[in-house]
């Protein structure tokens, strides 16, 4: 089972987080992502970020059972630096956000590591655009470091050559990444009599959640489609089964009675805490010998440490979930089949921030929309008005997603029920702010403006045939 912040797919468990050089672009207007949008706009929109920013770290957990030990496993938590591929006219370009930055270096983040020993890596167009130059040869060191790095392997390996015999090697040790590559290439093209050999010192895996996958997707598969549904449809070729940890918190949470929470640091100690009524009889999580920097260490914010909670979390609110079936604590028997089971009805459920729908659905139809409804305010006696006046006008009282209807109208939208209740019968009466619930058939302009050319027209007909009756 593969899981990260809020994310899965079946054949080990393993959680993964990533951060990024920014998060979204400061787009303004209609290009700002808001409640209104339908999945494939928020995709769209959203698009435009995931092009701009790059990964700068990825952290991976990965959970085992422990054999001949009831429900406990052992985490193995490694962090990955990542930096995009420079080779030949490869030369990916990628931006920066202040706040990301502050954000990540409040946290301890090593930007010397990301920007020095970052692994490089590709999608499948770079891929195929680096193996043309490589068969037509029109590929070349990119850099005069890089060049004068391979002149002095080139002569290191001729010199050691000229005593070498049948089947004897050597090592070129601190070549790394792709210059690793072009060294080979050069070595293979002057040296037709050595064959060279790259050695793998680990792996490059892992996504998580809804930014994730969009990123997963862009720099390790392909570039984004423009298709929204092309989009889903090559994730779940990917990925066949996701889960988000996101949507399952959500569901237990309100039914379970725990506190509010914000990120996932206070969902893991809440399930850690007595507040959760298994919390002695779920699963019992151990870290690797090699992996102790988390048993005592708070890091939130680095990939790895994200990534054990994000499987710890699972876990526990797995088993949270199979004794609300079995109404007893603790469960006879229970086991990682028994929590995928349990965990069935949130496959290829996606969180999704701030749009339309509150969630992604991989497998099939994205479900429709169980937002509040949408309220409509009309505006008496101001002479204009802009949709940044209405959001402050409430932004003290709650938060609304406003746009413009017509010059005196807007269209406001909250994810709440209560604040829809609550603006409503706070502006009941209100002498310059009439509030009401948007009724399409109602207001839309489109319609008004179908209706009042059908009713010219049927008037017009109407004269018509009275005055073809009143005639000779």
């Amino acid at each position: 089972m593969f899981c990260t912040r809020g994310l899965l797919f079946f054949a080990f468990l393993a959680g993964l987080d990533i951060e990024f050089t920014g998060l979204r672009s400061n787009l303004s207007g209609p290009q700002q992502i808001s409640l209104f949008d339908l999945p494939s706009e928020w995709y769209l929109k959203t698009r435009q970020s995931v092009q701009q920013f790059t990964i700068c770290q990825i952290g991976l957990s990965v959970f085992s059972a422990i054999e001949g030990e009831a429900n406990k496993y052992i985490a193995h938590s490694c962090n990955f630096y990542l930096f995009p591929t420079t080779f030949g006219i490869l030369d990916s370009e990628f931006s920066f956000q202040a706040s990301s930055v502050q954000f990540l270096n409040q946290y301890g983040f090593n930007y010397n590591k990301f920007l020095k020993n970052g692994i490089p890596y590709m999608n499948e167009e770079q891929e195929k655009k680096i193996r043309h130059d490589i068969l037509t040869g029109n590929w070349r060191v990119r850099s005069s470091p890089d060049k004068d790095q391979i002149k002095v392997v080139i002569d290191q390996v001729t010199r050691w050559l000229e005593l070498a015999k049948e089947g004897d090697w050597m090592t070129l040790p601190g070549i790394t990444g792709f210059q690793a590559f072009e060294v080979q290439l050069v070595l293979r093209q002057a040296l037709p009599n050595i064959w060279t050999v790259l050695k793998d010192e680990g792996p490059l895996v892992g996504h998580n959640m809804m930014m994730d996958l969009l990123h997963l997707h862009e720099k390790f598969f392909r570039p984004l489609p423009e298709s929204y549904n092309q989009f889903k449809q090559n994730i779940h070729s990917l990925f066949p089964v996701l889960i988000d940890t996101k949507s399952v918190t959500k569901d237990i949470w309100k039914e379970m009675n725990f506190p509010r929470v914000s990120n996932l640091s206070e969902v893991y100690e809440v399930l850690n805490s007595d507040l959760n009524p298994t919390k002695n009889s779920g699963p019992e999580i151990v870290h690797a010998s090699r992996c102790e920097k988390y048993v005592e260490t708070k890091c939130p914010h680095e990939a790895a440490y994200d990534a054990f909670l994000c499987g710890s979390v699972l876990l526990k609110v797995a088993h949270l979930l199979l004794q609300k079936i079995y109404h007893i604590d603790p469960v006879p028997k229970s086991s990682f089949p028994q929590y995928l089971d349990v965990l069935a009805p949130y496959v290829n459920q996606v969180n999704l921030i701030r749009a339309g729908v509150p969630k992604i659905n991989f497998s099939g139809p994205d479900y429709p929309s169980i937002r509040p409804p949408i309220l409509i305010l009309s505006v008496k006696r101001w002479p204009v008005v802009s949709e940044q006046q209405v959001y402050h006008t409430f932004q003290n009282l709650c938060k609304f997603d406003v746009r413009r209807l017509t010059r005196s109208q807007f269209l406001l939208l909250t994810n709440k029920f209560k604040d829809a209740r609550n603006i409503l019968k706070e502006y009941r009466d209100h002498p310059t702010l009439c509030i009401s619930l948007y009724r399409y058939w109602r207001h839309s302009p489109n319609v008004n403006c179908l209706l009042q050319v059908c009713g010219i027209v049927t008037a017009w007909a109407l004269l018509a045939f009275i005055l073809g009756r009143s005639g000779p």
